[in-house]
């Protein structure tokens, strides 16, 4: 591949493949929980329901929202069923982001509603593009005390150093997790061009050595309570690009210094406005 190649469409695997989240680096959390990389045959909604218990809600076929008629997030809103289409990797992993961050998803769920009682269903808010934006794309950075500087050079696009020359901060006080279901869903078949949105999230010393049942419950709880008592995600300094590969660990090329010059992927930073009008 060309230095400044970036593929820029996706194809999922065929359902179902364990094998492009089997030993995928991005799926260690998921594997961790649910142990999906051994699933065979592939999960079905009955499997969704069993970790269901978690986040108040139930997985139902999709076919009962057809049937409703009912908008997808007035129907959850409604009857606290996620409608779900079988062997479809984006719902699938939907699901699981429900039962891994239960309150925060609720949460998203009302302010969706809110939204759509003021505007309807059709227009678009800037706050339910930014919901949507978050619930698909977003990848919450948890920063230790000493680690807040890499907030500012990932928001600044400072990627040699953030990811070379402070790259031992990763996993060691900067502590990526993935919310967004489409990126788990892309990352079944990684492409050069694959970008997260950053979501920046304090947390207390020590939290990268966490177990992850408990640093889980930590992040649903911080995010709903900041998403519900400010306006988090319509803040500029919020919901950035990041460059998913470009994570350390997440992608074995990336252990070059050689991969971060690719310019089309790594962009340079373009100042935007500071003001949330």
């Amino acid at each position: 591949m060309q230095k400044n190649d970036v593929k820029n469409r996706f194809t999922p695997p065929p359902w179902w493949d364990a094998g492009c989240i089997s030993g995928n680096p991005i799926f260690a959390d998921l594997e961790q929980f649910f142990n999906i990389g051994k699933l065979s045959p592939g999960p079905d909604i009955a499997w969704l329901n069993q970790f269901a218990h978690t986040s108040e809600v139930k997985f139902v076929d999709n076919e009962a929202l057809s049937a409703d008629g009912r908008y997808y997030e007035a129907y959850i809103y409604a009857t606290g069923q996620v409608p779900t289409r079988n062997e479809n990797w984006h719902d699938f992993f939907g699901g699981l982001i429900w039962c891994l961050f239960p309150q925060t998803k609720k949460l998203l769920n009302q302010l969706h509603m809110e939204e759509i009682s003021k505007h309807g269903a059709k227009q678009r808010s800037k706050l339910r593009n930014k919901l949507t934006l978050f619930d698909e794309c977003g990848v919450v950075i948890c920063l230790e005390p000493a680690m807040q500087q890499h907030a500012e050079m990932l928001r600044t696009h400072q990627w040699q150093q953030t990811f070379i020359t402070q790259r031992s901060n990763w996993w060691q006080g900067v502590r990526p997790v993935i919310f967004g279901h489409a990126i788990y869903e892309m990352a079944t078949a990684p492409f050069l061009g694959l970008t997260a949105k950053c979501l920046f999230l304090s947390v207390p010393a020590g939290f990268s050595h966490w177990p992850l049942t408990d640093a889980y419950s930590f992040i649903d709880q911080k995010l709903q309570q900041q998403i519900a008592n400010c306006q988090l995600l319509l803040d500029n300094q919020q919901l950035t690009p990041l460059p998913l590969l470009g994570v350390p660990g997440w992608w074995a090329e990336n252990q070059y210094n050689d991969f971060y010059q690719n310019t089309a992927y790594f962009r340079a930073f373009r100042p935007r406005k500071t003001s949330n009008d």
